[in-house]
């Protein structure tokens, strides 16, 4: 047997703790609804406030352990709508297993509707504790963390590639490019959208390394991109159709790290389109290093639309012939 836990450590591996929240107003983006990237950072920031309870605030993590804190695995399923002005109860359960290396949490998010509290949102979410090779530590681990620090996030399979990149310079660097060679050996004959874009300093923590949130923007981005490469461009659709996209579940899971202006490949697959209802898309994230291909995220998302049958009243909006064909059809198959 090891040392006795520190009191903080002991504290954030078994004591729940509650939290009361409101998600951003950036997250309201149609309507009056909050959007799951919102709902992600919510149970983000529970698990932020779980830490600070413990008395391990992430700052001091870092400033007083050399520790960064990084989320590298999160799940969250969607059971009702977040709106704008709701204040969330969000609780926080551990759940890490004695042989874990991840500190693991439940995160489980509730509001008020109509006098009932209401679940809406349940989120598993895994955090590592990284090493940082920046900065001198001021003080000795408290005893019972050091199983969940790592010296680095992950180590990504590599795949090797044929292709030659177009330089950086050669396409306009806004919001990157879908054509580029590189892109085109990865998606191959698949039915996916492939983006390449640099990872701006915004989008990273800790003076290097893209963080969660940051992969939260990526998968936002790319869906939005892939949707006008397909003719369902967000506005057109809400204008003609009144359809307002729709998250049931997403994941993240953060495979090795992607550093600060490198630039990252994203490969979006359709994977499934149920009953004309839902359809579920993969993201896969890749860096080059040393000619080869580094895999240094992935992730899944079941999107759907809603409709305003009545005003503030939605439904599912079952998808046309149109969309189902759109959404199964890449471009270049379609050109």
């Amino acid at each position: 047997m090891g040392p006795t836990p520190h009191p903080a450590v002991t504290a954030l591996l078994e004591n729940p703790t509650t939290a009361r929240l409101r998600p951003l107003f950036e997250g309201n983006n149609i309507s009056f609804a909050i959007g799951f990237k919102h709902i992600n950072y919510v149970a983000e920031a529970a698990v932020l406030d779980h830490f600070r309870s413990a008395g391990l605030p992430v700052g001091d993590l870092y400033r007083r352990f050399g520790l960064g804190f990084d989320v590298v695995d999160i799940h969250s399923r969607l059971a009702a709508l977040l709106a704008v002005d709701d204040e969330v109860e969000a609780v926080v359960t551990p759940t890490t297993k004695a042989a874990d290396d991840r500190l693991r949490f439940k995160v489980e998010l509730y509001v008020e509707r109509e006098g009932k509290r209401v679940k809406c949102a349940g989120s598993k979410v895994a955090v590592v504790l990284r090493v940082d090779d920046h900065i001198k530590a001021e003080e000795d681990l408290p005893a019972g963390i050091e199983r969940f620090t790592a010296a680095r996030l992950g180590t990504g399979e590599r795949r090797a590639i044929d292709a030659v990149p177009r330089p950086y310079g050669e396409f306009t660097a806004g919001r990157g490019t879908d054509t580029d060679p590189v892109l085109a050996e990865l998606i191959g004959d698949t039915n996916a959208f492939g983006w390449r874009w640099r990872m701006p300093y915004f989008y990273c923590h800790f003076n290097e390394r893209v963080q969660m949130s940051g992969f939260l923007r990526i998968m936002e981005e790319v869906e939005d991109l892939f949707l006008a490469d397909r003719g369902l461009p967000i506005k057109k659709v809400l204008d003609t159709r009144g359809w307002i996209p729709v998250v049931t579940q997403s994941r993240i899971e953060i495979l090795d790290e992607t550093v600060m202006e490198e630039e990252l490949y994203t490969v979006y697959t359709v994977e499934s389109i149920f009953k004309t209802l839902l359809y579920s898309t993969r993201m896969d994230c890749y860096v080059l290093r040393d000619g080869a291909l580094v895999r240094t995220a992935t992730g899944t998302i079941t999107h759907g639309y809603l409709h305003e049958s009545a005003p503030n009243q939605w439904e599912m909006a079952e998808f046309d012939a149109a969309t189902v064909t759109a959404l199964s059809t890449p471009r270049r198959a379609a050109s």
